[in-house]
């Protein structure tokens, strides 16, 4: 684990990362929805994939008892250290410090995941450059970014976002990187609306609380179903491209 954190060139994940982690950790409430995105990106996994900026590992406890192995890693020191505690011993699952652009052990992993990491990263084909080349040939980089540069709030600036996709944006990153899209389309649409109401016109922070459950509970299973029809826009641009 040291040596390959020394052989990393390091360009630092963008924003307020104290503020990073405790969205993260009010947000670990929002199981709906967090079992949704896992849902969508599990058909693409393979058998040993890395997920990129796995924050408080909550996606990996949706994944683990579907996979043999599954590497996650941070680039934030604290959430690094709370990942190796939370899997240490664990039988499938390791982790590792990993900061992106940077060199990598090769191509050794079935995919590369990330969960909206991308929009945090000051060069983005440069990271999705990078993730490939920790990805076995015709394996996956599957990720989930924020959509609209419309929807870009005061929230998104404080956390770091870099910026928000669009379907013809996140294409050309892709593209750029090398890589062969296969999937690049909107998910949630009534979670932009919402967006726009509450971080764009209110000026809120995702907080714990009761609106939050009212949204996991009550919006999130209806989202998920209307999902089964493709929309011209969403909350999310979800994309999956092979190496």
């Amino acid at each position: 684990m040291g040596k390959v954190a020394k052989l990393l060139r390091v360009t630092a994940v963008t924003g307020d990362t104290g503020l990073q982690s405790e969205v993260l950790e009010d947000l670990s409430d929002a199981r709906n929805y967090r079992r949704w995105l896992a849902g969508l990106a599990l058909p693409h996994l393979g058998e040993h994939p890395l997920e990129i900026g796995s924050g408080l590992g909550d996606y990996a406890a949706e994944w683990i008892e579907h996979l043999p192995r599954l590497t996650v890693s941070e680039a934030d020191r604290a959430r690094y250290e709370h990942l190796s505690t939370r899997y240490a011993g664990h039988p499938v699952v390791s982790a590792r410090f990993l900061q992106l652009p940077g060199e990598g052990p090769g191509p050794v992993h079935s995919s590369v995941v990330s969960l909206n990491v991308l929009e945090h990263i000051p060069d983005d084909v440069a990271a999705l450059r990078n993730m490939a080349s920790f990805v076995q040939p015709g394996g996956k980089i599957v990720a989930l970014v924020p959509a609209f540069p419309s929807a870009m709030s005061r929230f998104d600036r404080m956390i770091g976002h870099q910026r928000r996709y669009t379907r013809r944006t996140m294409l050309a990153a892709m593209t750029g990187a090398g890589l062969t899209p296969e999937i690049v389309r909107y998910v949630n649409p009534l979670g932009l609306l919402t967006w726009y109401l509450s971080a764009k016109a209110l000026r809120m922070i995702p907080r714990n609380g009761p609106a939050l459950r009212l949204y996991d509970r009550g919006i999130v299973p209806v989202a998920r179903m209307l999902d089964r029809v493709r929309s011209p826009f969403g909350q999310s641009v979800f994309a999956v491209a092979s190496v």
